[in-house]
């Protein structure tokens, strides 16, 4: 009884540890044992809540989902009136997260699925589930926006909100590659500009 909320405590150190090295290292080149140094908690305490590094990466990936699910539930683009409003000021809010260095702004199960998606379908599915999941949440204002605008375009909302992580994930890994986040920030732009030129006025008759 009395070990019960320690246990709990070390396994959040552990997810969070995590969420921090993997997205440092990247999932393959991060060690139990780095993890456990992190973490501060010793490597019984590690196989006490966790089988295998594989099962610590498909906890950390729901995890990741319900830290940063918690961020976006909270942020101010869902007061905005207007719905496309809301998707631009999600899209802005994506641009306001690029702080800090590479590590501190990308996305963790981006960088986990990358390297896992056919060694390790576990991890995959469960990267899926949050990089759907999240798209999922953007659903219900493109379908507002599209409805206030009149538009019957040969696309759903589900593929355009998957289409703003595509650019938002792709946009991580030019900073990767380049170093710093001002890639990751003219990509934002230029997504920005794409759903505004997509629901202007010009192209939201029926037949867009």
């Amino acid at each position: 009884m009395s070990t019960q909320p320690a246990k709990r405590d070390a396994r959040s150190k552990l997810l969070d540890a995590a969420l921090s090295v993997i997205r440092t290292k990247g999932y393959s080149a991060t060690t139990v044992d780095e993890l456990c140094a992190a973490a501060g908690v010793t490597k019984g305490a590690f196989f006490h809540h966790f089988r295998s590094k594989e099962e610590l990466g498909v906890a950390a990936a729901e995890y990741w989902s319900e830290t940063t699910g918690a961020l976006f539930a909270q942020a101010p683009y869902h007061d905005c009136a207007d719905p496309l409003d809301r998707v631009l000021g999600y899209v802005s809010f994506r641009k306001d997260l690029l702080e800090g260095g590479v590590a501190d702004f990308t996305c963790l199960v981006g960088t986990m699925v990358q390297e896992t998606y056919q060694s390790t379908p576990a991890i995959r599915d469960a990267c899926e589930r949050s990089i759907s999941g999240h798209a999922e949440t953007l659903e219900s204002d493109i379908e507002a926006a599209m409805r206030v605008r009149n538009m019957c375009p040969d696309w759903t909302p589900a593929s355009l909100a998957l289409h703003t992580q595509a650019v938002l994930q792709g946009a991580f890994i030019l900073a990767k590659a380049k170093g710093g986040p001002a890639i990751a920030a003219d990509s934002i732009d230029h997504l920005t500009r794409y759903l505004q030129l997509l629901f202007s006025p010009a192209t939201t008759d029926p037949q867009s």
